[in-house]
C-alpha cells in the first residue's frame, strides 16, 4: 500500500485530473519577515526575478534571501494546474504544483548567475521527484524563467553544471526542468521565512557537494 501511495506522488497528474482549486488567492502576502521588504508586486524597476524549486521551500527560500543583493523572496506554489492551491492540496500530489521560491534581486547587485549558482550548489538535482527523505512532485527541482535571457543562461548553467558532476565521478543525470514561469501562487502565511521564525525548524536541503562552474555573463535585467 505505501509503494501505491509514494507512486502516485511521483507520478504527475494530467491537467484534467488536477484538483480544481478556487478563484481566490488563499493568502494576502505582507512583508519579508527578514528583509522588511513588500513580498508582492510591483517590484522596484532596477530588480527582476525567477522562480526556483529545490526541494522543500523552507530551506530553498532561506539559501535564497541570504544571497547579498535579494530585494525579496517568498514561498509558493508553481508548475502546476490548480488554480490558488493550498498546502495540502500540493501536499496530495493532485494539483501538479512544486514547491517553489520566488527570487526578486538587483542584477547591479546580485548577477542571475550568482543566483543560478545558489541553486544548483544548494540542492542535488538528480533525484526526481523528491529531495533527500522529501518525496512527491512538488520537490522536484527547477528554473522556472521570467526572460529569454534567463532562460538561454539556465540552460547552459545546466549543461556545465552536469559537466562537473560527471567529472567530479558523481552519478545520475540533472532532473532540473527549466521552463518559462507560469502562475506564482503564495503559501500560506506561515511557510514564508519558515526557518527565520523557526531557526531549529526541518531544512531537508543537501547539495552534492559539486561547486557550480558559472560564468556565462548572459543574463541581463528585464
Amino acid at each position: 500500500m505505501l509503494q501505491f501511495l509514494t507512486g502516485r506522488k511521483t507520478n504527475m497528474p494530467a491537467p484534467d485530473d488536477a484538483l480544481a482549486g478556487r478563484d481566490t488567492a488563499i493568502v494576502e502576502p505582507g512583508d519579508h519577515a527578514v528583509l522588511g521588504t513588500p513580498m508582492a508586486p510591483p517590484f522596484p524597476e532596477d530588480t527582476e526575478h525567477v522562480i526556483l524549486g529545490m526541494g522543500c521551500f523552507w530551506g530553498a527560500e532561506r539559501v535564497i534571501w541570504q544571497l547579498n543583493g535579494m530585494y525579496t523572496t517568498a514561498v509558493g506554489y508553481g508548475a502546476g494546474y490548480t488554480p490558488n492551491p493550498t498546502y495540502d492540496e500540493v501536499c496530495s500530489g493532485r494539483t501538479g504544483h512544486n514547491e517553489v521560491v520566488l527570487a526578486v534581486f538587483r542584477p547591479e547587485e546580485v548577477s542571475f548567475d550568482d543566483v543560478l549558482r545558489a541553486f544548483w550548489e544548494g540542492h542535488n538535482p538528480t533525484q526526481g521527484m523528491r529531495q533527500g527523505n522529501d518525496v512527491g512532485t512538488q520537490y522536484r527541482s527547477g528554473v522556472y524563467t521570467t526572460t529569454e535571457a534567463q532562460q538561454e543562461a539556465a540552460l547552459q548553467s545546466k549543461e556545465r553544471y552536469a559537466d562537473a558532476l560527471e567529472k567530479a565521478g558523481k552519478r545520475g543525470e540533472i532532473t532540473t526542468e527549466v521552463l518559462s514561469a507560469g502562475e506564482f501562487y503564495y503559501a500560506e502565511e506561515y511557510h514564508q521565512q519558515y526557518l527565520s521564525k523557526n531557526p531549529g525548524g526541518y531544512c531537508g536541503l543537501g547539495g552534492t557537494g559539486v561547486a557550480c562552474p558559472i560564468g556565462t555573463g548572459v543574463a541581463q535585467a528585464s
